[in-house]
C-alpha cells in the first residue's frame, strides 16, 4: 500500500516523537528521581532567597553542557532535594543522562560494588553520566574508605561532567566532614572549580511546597 506524499511527513514527524519521548521516559526511569519534580513547579514567592533569574538561567542546562557543578546548600525542609530532582529531570528533558542518589546511598553502593567485584563497572557507570546528583551530602564524617571511594569518583567526573551537590552543610564545613585534609582539599576543589551555587535561607516551618499549584491545577 502506497504512502500519498503529503502524508508521509506528518507520519515522519509522529514516529519522530514517539521515538523521542521513549528516550525521555528512559532517562527519567534511569535517573531514579526522588521526587517527581520540574522547574516549573517551583514556587519563587517563598522568602528563601531562591533567585528566579539563576534558577532559569540554569534550567536552560548549559552548565551541564559547559561541565560546570552545580552546590546547593541551605537548611533542613527548605526544598534542597526537590529542586535537586527538578535539574535533573531538566537535565533528562535536554537528552543528558543524569541520575540522582543521596550519599548515604551511594557510599552504600560502593562498598557492596567493592565486594561483589562490580567495583570498576559502578565506577565507569557513574562517570559516563553526564549529570550526577548526589543529596545528603556530607551529613555523617566519612570513613576512611568512604573517602578513598568518593574521590575516585569525584576524580572521575572532574572537568570531564557535571556533579550537583545538594547540603544543609555550608562549603565551610566540608573539609570537616571529609575529615582528612588532603583529600578534602582534593574533593572540594573538583567540586567547587567552575561551580555555580544556589544557597537557601529561612526556617525549617518555611518549607517549600512546590506541587501546590500543580495539584490544585489538577483538582480544578
Amino acid at each position: 500500500m502506497r504512502t500519498e506524499p503529503h502524508r508521509f511527513g506528518p507520519l515522519v514527524d509522529s514516529e519522530w516523537t514517539a521515538g523521542e519521548q521513549r528516550k525521555l521516559t528512559r532517562r527519567r526511569r534511569s535517573a531514579k528521581l526522588r521526587h517527581a519534580a520540574s522547574l516549573k513547579d517551583v514556587d519563587f514567592k517563598h522568602p528563601r532567597h531562591l533567585d528566579r533569574q539563576q534558577v532559569l538561567g540554569l534550567g536552560s542546562c548549559s552548565w551541564v553542557q559547559s561541565r560546570h557543578n552545580l552546590v546547593i546548600i541551605g537548611p533542613t525542609g527548605i526544598g534542597k532535594s526537590y529542586l535537586s530532582c527538578a535539574f535533573v529531570e531538566r537535565a533528562c528533558r535536554r537528552g543528558f543522562s543524569a541520575t540522582y542518589v543521596r550519599l548515604p546511598r551511594l557510599l552504600h553502593d560502593i562498598a557492596v560494588a567493592r565486594g561483589d567485584g562490580s567495583y570498576s563497572r559502578l565506577l565507569s557507570r557513574l562517570a559516563r553520566l553526564d549529570l550526577l546528583a548526589i543529596d545528603d551530602w556530607l551529613l555523617a564524617p566519612l570513613r576512611d574508605a568512604e573517602r578513598r571511594d568518593l574521590i575516585e569518583v569525584v576524580e572521575d567526573r572532574s572537568e570531564r561532567t557535571s556533579t550537583l551537590i545538594a547540603s544543609q552543610v555550608p562549603v565551610k564545613g566540608w573539609h570537616a566532614g571529609v575529615g582528612d585534609p588532603n583529600q578534602a582539599d582534593a574533593i572540594c576543589d573538583r567540586l567547587l572549580h567552575n561551580a555555580h551555587r544556589i544557597e537557601l535561607k529561612g526556617p525549617r516551618e518555611g518549607r517549600m511546597i512546590l506541587t501546590v499549584r500543580k495539584a490544585e491545577e489538577e483538582q480544578s
